[in-house]
């Protein structure tokens, strides 16, 4: 398995758009009491990658993107596993 943590400053104003809108149409509803907009999912969503809370990820198996918050146990899994395959990597 292979994922990497993908810098929002590193891809282009529409690349960032394009997934957030792909993330926002799989995650449901919010099952609260307000339905958020989806112009204000987009800019929560968006906010969170820009402030560091939350994570783009590409999975280079699947050729997906995901967002997890970054204190998502799944994410700090994936992320401990990154980290000892690479090191794995470089001691050869």
């Amino acid at each position: 398995m292979s994922v990497h943590k993908i810098p929002v400053n590193k891809i282009s104003p529409e690349a960032l758009q394009g997934v957030i809108e792909e993330f926002i149409s799989r995650n449901g509803t919010d099952y609260g009491e307000i339905e958020a907009s989806q112009e204000t999912k987009f800019r929560r969503v968006k906010q969170k990658l820009e402030t560091g809370s939350a994570v783009l990820i590409f999975d280079d198996e699947t050729e997906t993107t995901n967002i997890f918050l970054a204190d998502d146990p799944v994410f700090r899994k994936l992320d401990a596993l990154t980290r000892n395959q690479k090191e794995k990597d470089i001691s050869g």
